[in-house]
């Protein structure tokens, strides 16, 4: 991503969220009342028709299917740790993330939006249009992942590091230096309280490296329009080595197949996600 540019692959993201609040509720896999407000008439103008055709499907095979089940399984997992009890999440690299806005119960939380300065101005001039007065559970942090740390800005806004967290990291590490994934894990391994979690979504590192896969190819046509270049990944199968070495545990990762099976009932069955993808998720271990 450039510096001044806002994030384009949030914006992408932002229009499958509202293509798939348009289908009625029998079929949608995930709601956003507020999507539409992040997608410019002219891209919503171009891109809705060559969705709905099919032909990005055959451009990338599962794309849109991903995000969709993505964000279902997200909001279903804050939603069940809301239910244990949190008192602050953070959503890292938050884009035109909107579950401060419309997760019941969150309200009652501490939230931080934490993102690239040009994504999150964008994003604040777009929300006002719709949300306005901004809620007061929430907190924006304009932070660059590759260049700053959250030691350097969290705290200072007023996160309290012996509160239970969740850190929300959607679509982010694929994007970062392995030095910056590295810093982002060792905040919160050591600057968050007893059963605090995180959950993110990684790609396995085989398939960035593997210039014959379509997928791959088409990552990289996805890289060009954007800028925003598919840096790191982690070994099939490693994920829990990875990050017990980071001080976490109860690692879980799921795959898409997984959650595919959960999601994609009825007129969704047929839907195709990617098989080069997981979501993980984690503990602290503290000690």
């Amino acid at each position: 991503m450039q510096e001044q540019q806002s994030s384009r692959s949030a914006e992408g993201v932002a229009l499958v969220r509202v293509l798939e609040a348009q289908k009625p509720e029998a079929s949608r896999i995930c709601y956003d009342p507020y999507a539409r407000a992040f997608v410019p008439a002219l891209t919503y103008l171009i891109s809705k028709p060559v969705i709905d055709s099919g032909f990005y499907e055959r451009m990338a095979p599962g794309a849109t299917a991903f995000i969709a089940l993505r964000e279902r399984y997200i909001d279903d997992f804050l939603k069940a740790s809301l239910d244990e009890g949190l008192d602050q999440v953070i959503i890292l690299g938050a884009g035109f993330d909107t579950r401060a806005y419309r997760i019941p119960g969150i309200e009652q939380t501490r939230l931080f939006e934490i993102d690239h300065p040009a994504t999150q101005k964008v994003k604040l001039q777009r929300l006002k249009k719709v949300i306005d007065p901004l809620p007061a559970h929430v907190t924006f942090i304009p932070l660059d992942f590759n260049t700053q740390s959250l030691a350097e800005r969290l705290p200072a806004s007023g996160y309290d590091e012996q509160a239970r967290t969740l850190f929300i990291w959607q679509g982010v590490t694929y994007f970062l230096s392995a030095e910056g994934v590295d810093s982002t894990l060792a905040f919160i391994a050591n600057h968050s309280g007893q059963d605090s979690q995180v959950i993110f979504d990684y790609f396995y590192n085989e398939i960035l490296h593997d210039a014959s896969s379509a997928y791959v190819k088409a990552l990289r046509r996805a890289a060009r329009m954007t800028g925003e270049d598919y840096m790191f990944g982690i070994d099939k199968g490693q994920i829990e080595p990875f990050l017990s070495r980071r001080r976490f545990k109860d690692i879980r990762s799921t795959t898409l197949e997984e959650l595919k099976q959960r999601y994609f009932t009825g007129p969704n069955a047929g839907r195709t996600v990617p098989t080069e993808i997981a979501i993980a998720s984690a503990r602290v271990a503290g000690g």
